[in-house]
């Protein structure tokens, strides 16, 4: 499986979506290197690429909620943390496998693309959202 990004995925916030993209990107190269049989060390730093550009990103975005003063700054970044944590954990688990294996593929496919999916549509859509009807009115 892999993430395409697609009108459902557009928040209207230019460098959202371009980091979105860029995010699903990584995202999208983490699901094709892990497969079972690969080799973990292809499928850590992958990973830690991932981590590493999930930080710089929910930066960003938690910059811009407070900003424009964002009501649900707190909830949104508490989601952000639990997303960090399953990455986290998905690299705990190759660690101590000797590649990716089936559950952790499957883990990946739950953990960050269907979260990443779920996350853009509902929570960053929101916070696109509130920008718009914040501005409108300037």
């Amino acid at each position: 499986m892999s993430i395409t990004f697609d009108r459902s995925l557009v928040t209207g916030n230019e460098l959202i979506d371009t980091q979105h993209r860029e995010l699903i990107s990584r995202v999208n190269k983490l699901a094709e290197e892990c497969v079972p049989g690969t080799e973990k060390r292809t499928a850590v730093g992958t990973l830690d690429f991932l981590l590493d550009y999930t930080d710089y990103h929910f930066s960003e975005e938690e910059g811009l909620q407070k900003k424009n003063g964002y009501p649900k700054l707190s909830a949104h970044r508490r989601e952000h943390e639990k997303f960090k944590r399953a990455v986290e954990e998905l690299r705990i688990m190759l660690e101590e496998e000797e590649g990716p294996s089936e559950a952790f593929v499957e883990a990946v496919r739950k953990n960050v693309e269907e979260w990443l999916q779920n996350h853009i549509m509902t929570w960053d859509k929101e916070v696109a959202g509130y920008g718009e009807k914040e501005t409108d009115g300037l």
